[in-house]
C-alpha cells in the first residue's frame, strides 16, 4: 500500500467499482461477500481520505526520487547493470519485503493505545469498497509510505521495477477491498490458495476488527496464529453460491 498517483487512484478504483457495482452487480450478486449495500456517504469518505493519503504518500516517493537523498539509494537506471532477470525478480522480492513490513505494521495499528486514534480511519468502512484501499488517517499513510523508502534502501530497483511494484500493490490492495470474491474456481483447490490472501480473507478483517492482519500472503498470519479460523468456511461457503451447478 505505498503510493500511486491520484490519476492512478481514481482511474483503477473506479474501473473495479464501476465493473462490480455496476455493470455486472446483478450477475455478481453470488460474489459479494457482505449483504449490505455500500453507502454513497462511505464512498466519499473513502475517497477523500485515499486522495489524502495518496498525496501524502506521493510526496514520501517524489522527496526520495527526486532530491538528493536518491544518492544514498539503490536506485539504478541502467537495466544491465543487474540484469533482465534481477528486473523481473526484484518486483516479487519487493512484494515479500512489502508483506512483512505491512503485516507488522499493522500489528502496530491495531494495539488499542493507536487504534482509536489513527487506524480506525480505515476501519470505518466495515464493508470496504475498492475507494477504500487508500483511506488512511494522516500517520497511517505516512507510515504505509515508508516502503518505498525501505526497499530503496535495501534492494536495487530500476524506475520499472518500482512503477511495477506500485501498480501490482495497488491492484492486489484494492482487490483485497473489493466486497466481492472474484477469483477463479480453480483457485480454490491450487496450491496458491494456501499463500495468497483473496478478497474474502481481507473483507474478514475489516467485518471482525481483527486477525489476517497481511497483505498479499497468508504466511505470517498462519506464523504468528491470527489468521482467521474461519475463513476457510467462509471463503468455501461463498465459492459454493457463486458455482452452484
Amino acid at each position: 500500500m505505498s503510493s500511486v498517483s491520484v490519476a492512478e487512484y481514481l482511474m483503477i478504483s473506479g474501473i473495479f467499482y464501476i465493473l462490480c457495482y455496476i455493470i455486472y452487480r446483478k450477475s455478481l450478486a453470488s460474489a459479494k461477500i457482505q449483504n449490505e449495500a455500500v453507502l454513497n456517504k462511505v464512498i466519499q469518505r473513502e475517497i477523500y481520505n485515499s486522495l489524502v493519503s495518496s498525496l501524502i504518500m506521493s510526496f514520501i516517493v517524489f522527496w526520495i526520487t527526486d532530491t538528493l537523498i536518491v544518492n544514498y539509494t539503490k536506485l539504478y537506471y541502467n537495466i544491465d547493470d543487474y540484469g533482465l532477470t534481477w528486473l523481473l525478480a526484484s518486483v516479487p522480492v519487493g512484494l515479500l519485503i512489502h508483506d512483512t513490513y505491512f503485516y507488522w505494521l499493522h500489528r502496530l495499528l491495531h494495539d488499542k493505545r493507536i487504534f482509536r486514534y489513527v487506524h480506525i480511519v480505515h476501519h470505518k468502512s466495515k464493508n470496504p469498497s475498492p475507494f477504500a484501499s487508500y483511506s488512511f488517517h494522516i500517520l497511517e499513510a505516512v507510515g504505509e509510505g515508508l516502503i518505498i523508502p525501505l526497499l530503496l534502501f535495501v534492494i536495487p530497483l530500476h524506475p520499472i521495477a518500482v512503477y511495477s511494484f506500485l501498480i501490482s500493490s495497488f491492484i492486489i490492495n484494492v482487490y483485497g477491498h473489493l466486497g466481492y470474491e472474484i477469483a477463479p474456481k480453480r483457485f480454490r483447490k491450487s496450491f496458491l490458495f494456501n499463500i495468497l490472501n483473496s478478497s474474502v480473507y481481507h473483507n474478514l478483517h475489516h467485518s471482525k476488527f481483527k486477525g489476517n492482519y497481511g497483505l498479499y500472503f497468508r504466511f505470517w498470519d498462519r506464523i504468528m496464529h491470527t489468521e482467521n479460523p474461519y475463513y476457510t468456511q467462509i471463503y468455501d461457503e461463498i465459492q459454493k453460491k457463486r458455482f452452484v451447478s
